[in-house]
């Protein structure tokens, strides 16, 4: 009779290319013995997989590391993975005497070898940057069924002040076109047919010979990719030959994630973003004109120092000329090692003040958002349904242009495309009901 196989428990945190991150370790291990496990307590090897890019995350993650002492079994190998260990390397081992392991975003290639070592008692941080590392050999192990996240590009050259990524992740590189296209193949036949370009500044994709533009032509057009996304941009990177390529791609989707961050140039110039706001504003016209009905979101920061009312006033001012149908707000969070930390004490904006300034940033981006969506119940959509909701026993979808559609049905359903016809809004997210089948009760708006 063979031994039981080893299990591994791996928990993320962060962005979409540490949940990539994740599927690659579990496809490796996996590959390498491993069965995968739902909860920590009877895993034999334990991975939080973390973020640095704010102070709350990184707090969150080291409570959770705290958690697992007493909830791992005996004998297991606890390791910390990802942009959080790349941060603060050894000092895991210090602060936290059950982590057996610390490794950076490139050393997966270890991860086997590293959790033997662990078993004989040995520690080991893995913190090197590897120029050449993309994981072309792994086979990832995906969680979502229905869309895949393909890694294009890792490492960011732009050093904005406020960020940690190249800290972490190092310097940007991009793997070679042929490989990404190999990946997209191979997860096509597998039967999904959303595929999601990942990268820290995904537009300035270049291997050598293609650029950004070639790239969402090529994966665009292998047969069986219906629906193609990308994330996240740098405004400064959509050039007319990539506007025109995302515009002339039909399976590229109606909604660019454009981070902007700030509305306000002088805060911009500050945060060492390179383009003004008239520069995101233009990049936004030149969007909007190449493909009809763009849906777009982004990342917005307040209280970065120095920022006064009348900076965050022009952000205010921004967000309502652009439309956004959804932002991810942050309060500024110092990183140590990044250019903003050396502002002076002085220009420092108080908690209270970016508190406040967050909920009016919050409720502008909301209001806006309601008030379109509410003009378009009663339209019809195409939809992919994604997942179970949470609650409610509906199924949640999602639009080509990225709106969140919850409609009733079973688990049969994830997976498929529908059409369905939006009958109210929460005010960011819809409820539908399928086309042909009997209309719910009206839902208020």
């Amino acid at each position: 009779m063979l031994p039981p196989r080893p299990t591994v428990y791996i928990e993320t945190y962060g962005c979409q290319m540490n949940v990539s991150d994740t599927e690659l370790m579990l496809g490796k291990l996996i590959e390498s013995g491993y069965d995968s496990v739902e909860e920590p307590d009877s895993a034999d090897v334990i991975l939080i997989n973390t973020c640095a890019i704010r102070e709350h995350a990184e707090q969150r993650v080291i409570g959770r590391i705290g958690e697992m002492k007493s909830r791992m079994k005996q004998g297991a190998v606890v390791g910390v993975t990802g942009c959080m260990a790349q941060r603060l390397g050894a000092q895991l081992l210090d602060r936290a005497k059950h982590v057996s392991l610390v490794i950076g975003p490139d050393g997966y290639r270890d991860l086997p070898s590293l959790i033997e070592s662990a078993r004989r008692g040995v520690r080991t941080t893995a913190t090197d940057f590897d120029l050449e590392e993309h994981y072309e050999d792994f086979t990832p192990r995906r969680f979502e069924g229905v869309k895949a996240w393909i890694p294009v590009q890792r490492g960011c050259d732009y050093r904005c002040t406020y960020c940690i990524v190249p800290t972490t992740r190092g310097p940007e590189r991009s793997r070679r076109l042929a490989e990404v296209l190999r990946e997209t193949e191979a997860v096509v036949a597998s039967g999904i047919s959303e595929i999601v370009l990942l990268g820290q500044t995904v537009n300035s994709y270049f291997d050598g010979e293609h650029d950004f533009a070639d790239l969402v032509r090529a994966v665009g057009s292998v047969p069986g990719v219906k629906r193609l996304r990308f994330t996240s941009p740098h405004p400064n990177d959509f050039s007319e030959r990539v506007v025109r390529a995302l515009a002339e791609t039909e399976s590229v989707c109606e909604h660019v994630h454009l981070p902007m961050q700030s509305g306000s140039t002088r805060t911009l110039k500050r945060m060492l973003r390179r383009y003004t706001r008239e520069g995101y504003m233009e990049c936004v016209d030149e969007l909007r004109s190449a493909i009809p009905d763009l849906s777009l979101t982004t990342d917005i920061i307040v209280g970065f120092p120095g920022e006064t009312e009348d900076d965050f006033a022009e952000t205010l001012t921004a967000v309502e000329a652009v439309g956004f149908d959804d932002a991810y707000t942050f309060k500024f969070s110092p990183r140590d090692g990044t250019p903003a930390t050396r502002f002076p004490v002085s220009e420092s904006v108080s908690d209270e003040v970016a508190s406040e300034r967050l909920a009016r940033l919050i409720a502008t981006v909301r209001g806006g958002t309601r008030e379109r969506n509410i003009k378009l119940i009663g339209e019809r959509r195409e939809v992919l349904v994604e997942k179970a909701a949470r609650r409610g026993g509906l199924l949640q979808s999602r639009t080509r242009d990225f709106k969140t559609v919850m409609i009733p049905g079973d688990v049969s359903l994830i997976g498929r495309y529908l059409n369905v016809e939006l009958t109210g809004t929460t005010g960011s997210t819809f409820i539908g009901q399928v086309v042909g089948q009997r209309a719910p009760l009206p839902m208020a708006v």
